[in-house]
């Protein structure tokens, strides 16, 4: 069928043109779909704001050999982040959610409820912007096939908890395998990244400050080693949170 209809979320957009946008959206039936909206940037379009990032749409789409078209969007919800914190941890899970399902072929309808979530959890202010951020990064690496390891070693499967993390080799490591360079986080950083990766909020949002940024920075940078590229997002975020 050369038209088709989804829900769809929208992860990014960007100029196409004089007057159109072309527009990445994460669908719940049809994976990420890249999709022109003929003059969205007119004064005159009847769904311009409908398909700003962080929007859920019921959409209409026609396929093309390369790019698709929005030819009917209806808003769902539309999650505008209230405050800049807010905005910068929707704009992480977003990026997160585009590289994870780019080249995705399967899995993809899990990913998107996953997001749908963390973004109506953010907009409901539910727990802490930068635990729902690092939560939401852990699941879409699990669903990815790269959840890390928050108790047992990664290497041996040594019962833990232990005391060092080593991003290529996967998660914590025991003192045996443990490899030059791996990070010796907290154990409170630890304990809290299990907590949040299985949904233990009522733990999660007693953890300390230094623990959640310390597990924010662990999983930032396993992701983007996963990823082989830097989320432009975190690196906002690294600037104005020095």
């Amino acid at each position: 069928m050369k038209s088709y209809r989804d829900e769809a979320i929208v992860l990014r957009t960007h100029k196409l043109g004089e007057a159109d946008r072309i527009i990445t959206l994460l669908t719940a039936e049809h994976g990420q779909v890249r999709a022109v909206a003929k003059g969205v940037r007119k004064t005159t379009s009847k769904f311009g704001a409908r398909v700003e990032p962080f929007s859920v749409i019921d959409a209409q789409l026609h396929r093309g050999r390369t790019l698709d078209t929005l030819t009917q969007v209806a808003s769902i919800a539309q999650y505008i982040a209230a405050n800049y914190d807010l905005y910068l941890a929707a704009t992480v899970v977003v990026e997160t959610a585009e590289r994870l399902t780019a080249d995705a072929h399967d899995g993809t309808h899990s990913q998107y409820l996953l997001l749908l979530g963390a973004l109506n959890a953010l907009a409901r202010g539910r727990h802490d912007p930068t635990l729902i951020r690092t939560s939401y990064t852990l699941r879409a690496l699990a669903l990815a096939g790269w959840a890390p390891s928050c108790f047992d070693c990664a290497v041996c499967g040594t019962q833990g908890p232990h005391t060092s993390f080593s991003i290529p080799d996967g998660g914590t490591v025991c003192d045996t395998c443990r490899p030059p360079g791996a990070s010796s986080p907290a154990p409170d950083t630890v304990a809290l990244l299990g907590q949040l990766l299985s949904g233990d909020w009522e733990r999660a949002d007693r953890c300390e400050p230094y623990a959640r940024t310390e597990a924010s920075g662990l999983i930032s940078s396993y992701t983007q080693w996963h990823l082989e590229r830097r989320l432009r997002s975190l690196s906002v975020i690294d600037r104005s949170h020095p």
